[in-house]
């Protein structure tokens, strides 16, 4: 018997963009005006989660809200009008390297007195770190490998053939109960948390919005193909040993043993998964595309920067002692395990 793909439900708007997108995809009101679009901050919750809207349509939409407003004429014009706002920001922000190679190079070197997001998790985080962490991240991780997945009909020849086989990992090698969002979905329910798709949009800060919302940006657009794979460079590379970390920090808080195996997991795959997006992915489109280098390393250097953002709002509220979601959660639960 097939089950129908579930779809999340709306999240509450976070200011006038969002609400006016909100109100579209329901079917109560018009779209926000471009006075609205060009006066709310690029990086902050309403303009954020208003993207986000747009984007989500092209995963699993909402529940309540039309298929077909996924290529909606008028929506599409918003959401072309978010993006400009997005990707002008981004290129005037994020610190550009000249090539690819000096973009991967400061990547490929482990700290020696680390300090980021993980690093912290591997050494002091608690439990309800780890549980904050996990319900931001579901918002990637549910759908992990998905905005990747959108760069294959752009891509020939071994790097075609290279991401495939990476992708063809990340969605368990065939095996459904080894999909990487499936072990993620473990993960969470180790951790008390509800599997539900979507289920946290709510409570995530507007820093998570961003990294999300620059997989869809990439992956939608195909003159953005170069940052694409950039993006899966950056993340494949920093993963293992970032999991490694991730798999001590779930280990020391007593997180349970899927929570332990996603990041496991992760830690071996993505070791050898960074060699082959490094050589034939990124190698294989050089060969047939030179002239994307410098998109692709604004790919590696977006990525690193909006990560880098996400990682100092969620240590600024944790070393202060406060949740780093909007609305906090539970701290009564029961292991799934």
């Amino acid at each position: 018997m097939e089950h129908r793909l579930e779809e999340p439900q709306l999240p509450a708007p976070r200011g006038p963009l969002s609400s006016a997108v909100d109100e579209y995809l329901r079917g109560t009101g018009p779209l926000p005006a471009s006075g609205q679009v060009a006066a709310a901050p690029v990086y902050g919750d309403d303009l954020q989660l208003a993207l986000y809207l747009c984007y989500e349509l092209h995963y699993r939409g909402f529940a309540g809200v039309a298929p077909d407003l996924e290529w909606d004429p008028e929506l599409l014009r918003t959401r072309a009008a978010l993006e400009d706002r997005f990707l002008t920001a981004l290129r005037a922000d994020v610190p550009r390297h000249d090539g690819v190679d000096d973009a991967l190079a400061p990547i490929l070197v482990e700290p020696v007195d680390g300090t980021g997001v993980s690093h912290f998790l591997q050494d002091e985080g608690e439990l309800w770190h780890v549980r904050e962490y996990a319900a931001q991240r579901s918002l990637y991780h549910l759908k992990e490998a998905d905005p990747h997945a959108w760069v294959l009909p752009r891509l020939q020849g071994r790097a075609k053939a290279a991401m495939a086989a990476v992708e063809f990992d990340e969605y368990g090698g065939g095996r459904p109960d080894r999909v990487h969002a499936r072990l993620f979905a473990d993960l969470m329910a180790d951790l008390g948390l509800d599997t539900t798709y979507g289920r946290y949009l709510d409570a995530a800060c507007a820093e998570l919005l961003v990294t999300v919302n620059l997989m869809s940006l990439f992956g939608l657009h195909r003159s953005l193909r170069g940052a694409l794979v950039g993006h899966f460079a950056a993340v494949e590379i920093t993963s293992s040993p970032g999991s490694r970390r991730l798999a001590e920090a779930m280990r020391r808080t007593g997180a349970g043993p899927a929570a332990e195996h996603f990041y496991d997991e992760h830690v071996e795959a993505d070791a050898v998964h960074e060699q082959v997006v490094r050589h034939d992915v990124i190698g294989g489109l050089l060969e047939d595309e030179p002239d994307l280098a410098p998109d692709i390393a604004f790919g590696v250097d977006a990525t690193v920067f909006v990560e880098d953002r996400l990682g100092d709002r969620l240590l600024c509220d944790w070393r202060a002692g406060r949740s780093s979601l909007r609305t906090p959660l539970p701290q009564e639960f029961t292991h799934a395990s």
